[in-house]
């Protein structure tokens, strides 16, 4: 039998050599890495997007017990009020069901900058830009036919958020300005503006206090049982942007600039477009939910106060998902059945409903500290390894 050794050197077996699989080389571990956990810690750390949001709420919500059992009140008598209005009754369930529209959609107004490493907490501020828009809107053509006006009055939304939304990702890209300080700004300046158009142009003369012109009767959503009609549109796109994210060239785009902007710059991929295209996105879905807000919600018009703090919690509607549009779902069923029982919350037990607020700081707290441990880690981490390389040199 002819020895492999003695094959060519082009490749080529000698006759009768017989053909070996050669096993691949083992892949070695990085020097000094420690090996992958197995076992219960294994899995905690694999499923570590689902587990820490769980661990997060339940330490909240007992966190929430000892505060409540401190004002006199049995915790369980508390939270059985708070969650059997919000599950259980036709009401209760509706109300639920309508705050998780748009909280579902100020969450995805959140994920996907996220996902490009931008931190959007300007959806107050496109939430408002977005239900103004529609407003006038809806008053502009309010002799056409019902359905019509409920579609130019959705879109006078998107398109009104996604305006305010792309100020601050055309900042970023031009000039480097933080999204963060921008959004912020762009609240304020969203809510002085409309301000100024609910007690101006876009006032209704019939109302003694600032007040937009009523949704025409039949542009107005109604529920179907007590679904809100909002609700289907805001599940499809959560879908779509999950789809979108994990199944498109954009979305292929927008994962690799948030993993690594120096890599997609060099392979490419025009940041300071896809910067601006994120933000205008992230704004769009923010300024629909602004409009289904004012078609949906009674009074059926904008008004003071039509924001409350949605824009707010989609931020924690988004860390509380891990960033995944359909961790949005489970996470605005959960605080949207928190808002929706606090005014039973208080008419039960005495509680002020602001207790909800705390308890959603404290989940949104715990939420954020593995995010920003890793953070602190990563740069202590990097600052050792650039010690280490320059010793000596």
């Amino acid at each position: 039998m002819a020895d492999p050794r003695d094959e060519p050197s082009d490749g080529t077996p000698v006759e009768g050599a017989v053909a070996t699989e050669t096993a691949p080389p083992p892949v070695l571990a990085e020097r000094g890495a420690p090996p992958p956990p197995t076992g219960v810690l294994g899995l905690l750390v694999r499923e570590q997007s689902i587990i820490v949001p769980i661990v997060a709420v339940i330490a909240a919500l007992a966190i929430g017990a000892v505060l409540i059992r401190a004002q006199g009140v049995n915790p369980t008598y508390a939270y059985q009020s708070l969650f059997t209005y919000s599950f259980g009754t036709a009401d209760g369930l509706q109300a639920t069901f309508e705050k998780m529209v748009p909280l579902i959609l100020c969450g995805l107004a959140v994920v996907i900058p996220l996902r490009v490493g931008l931190f959007n907490i300007g959806a107050q501020g496109q939430l408002m830009s977005g239900a103004i828009c529609a407003a006038a809107a809806a008053h502009a053509v309010r002799e056409a036919p019902g359905f019509l006006i409920a579609v130019i009055a959705m879109v006078a939304g998107i398109l009104g958020g996604a305006m305010w939304a792309s100020i601050a990702g055309a900042l970023k890209a031009t000039r480097g300005v933080h999204e963060v300080i921008s959004t912020i700004m762009l609240n304020s300046i969203a809510a002085g503006l409309i301000d100024y158009l609910v007690n101006g142009p876009l006032k209704d003369p019939s109302q003694s206090y600032p007040s937009s012109y009523p949704a025409p009767d039949g542009a107005k959503f109604q529920a179907l049982g007590f679904v809100p009609i909002g609700l289907p549109i805001a599940l499809v796109l959560a879908i779509l942007v999950a789809w979108m994210l994990r199944r498109t060239t954009l979305g292929f785009q927008f994962e690799t600039i948030g993993r690594n902007r120096h890599a997609a710059s060099y392979a490419g991929i025009k940041l300071g477009g896809m910067i601006v295209l994120a933000m205008a996105v992230a704004g769009a879905l923010a300024g629909l939910s602004g409009s289904i807000e004012y078609l949906e919600i009674d009074p059926y018009r904008y008004q003071d106060g039509i924001a409350g703090s949605l824009g707010f919690d989609g931020i924690t509607i988004a860390l509380l998902a891990r960033s995944s549009p359909l961790g949005t779902i489970p996470a605005a069923l959960l605080v949207g059945a928190l808002r929706a029982g606090s005014s039973t919350l208080m008419f039960n037990t005495g509680i002020q409903p602001e207790i909800v607020d705390m308890l959603l700081a404290i989940t949104l707290l715990l939420v954020s500290l593995p995010i920003i441990a890793k953070l602190i880690f990563r740069r202590h981490t990097a600052k050792s390894s650039a010690l280490a390389s320059s010793w000596g040199s």
